[in-house]
């Protein structure tokens, strides 16, 4: 695969090159490969097909946890989202020792402490992770989903983009079983403050526990707004919010 930087920027097959559009621009491939047939069918291929299954599932598994998690991902996300939790999805995957090859799966994998630890603090924007916007401590307490930042100071523990007046945070708990696809989720009411606000500790208790027995999921988000005329509108349609997932269980 390489990038096209010639002056006419194509898209379609000319000869046995093929030229599309990407998020990172013009890129050109060779045509062809070996048919779908004997990918399905030649002894040759059975690791391939492993793999493929195994890729699928992955792939799958990181579109549920995207659906579960809802209007907070709507919220704070990039454009390579998909991508980086197909990663960790086939890293989780991996951590599944019990089964065959090409029988791995993201539900037997998560059951342990290493496949728990590929999303413990993933975030689902990276052009904005939990460690460099805040820089309080904060606890969350896996019975309830409460996260508390104590003594929470925003003008020195919080970084804030450049026309920002306003922030909130939020968490939710989610319980996701990878295996039968059922998921629930509950919020915690939305806390939303002035960027120069004074010292406050602030807790963020989920509604309930969300029903269900799979694996359990604590988020915290952080939004911020600039307020116009009494209004506070997404900063720059939320480009700097964060969403972090901040324990796994």
């Amino acid at each position: 695969m390489a990038k096209s930087n010639g002056i006419l920027k194509i898209e379609g097959t000319l000869e046995n090159l093929t030229f599309y559009k990407s998020a990172d621009g013009h890129m050109v491939r060779t045509k062809g490969g070996v048919s779908r047939n004997r990918i399905l069918n030649d002894p040759a291929f059975v690791r391939t097909r492993e793999n493929g299954v195994e890729f699928g599932h992955s792939a799958q598994a990181g579109k549920l946890l995207r659906m579960a998690a809802g209007q907070l991902v709507f919220k704070a996300k990039d454009s390579k989202l998909s991508s980086r939790m197909l990663k960790v999805m086939s890293g989780i995957k991996n951590a599944d020792t019990a089964s065959a090859r090409g029988e791995r799966t993201v539900s037997e994998g998560i059951q342990s402490e290493d496949g728990k630890q590929y999303l413990r603090g993933f975030d689902f924007n990276q052009r904005a992770v939990l460690p460099a916007v805040l820089y309080a401590p904060y606890e969350v307490d896996t019975a309830t989903g409460a996260i508390t930042i104590a003594d929470f100071n925003p003008l020195q523990q919080l970084r804030t983009p450049q026309g920002a007046t306003h922030f909130s945070l939020q968490s939710a708990f989610l319980n996701l079983d990878f295996g039968t696809a059922e998921y629930a989720i509950t919020y915690s009411d939305v806390v939303n403050l002035p960027t120069n606000s004074g010292i406050a500790t602030q807790t963020l208790t989920p509604s309930g526990v969300p029903a269900g027995s799979g694996i359990q999921f604590y988020f915290l988000l952080i939004e911020f707004f600039q307020e116009v005329n009494a209004v506070q509108y997404p900063l720059n349609n939320g480009a700097f919010n964060v969403l972090n997932i901040v324990a796994v269980q």
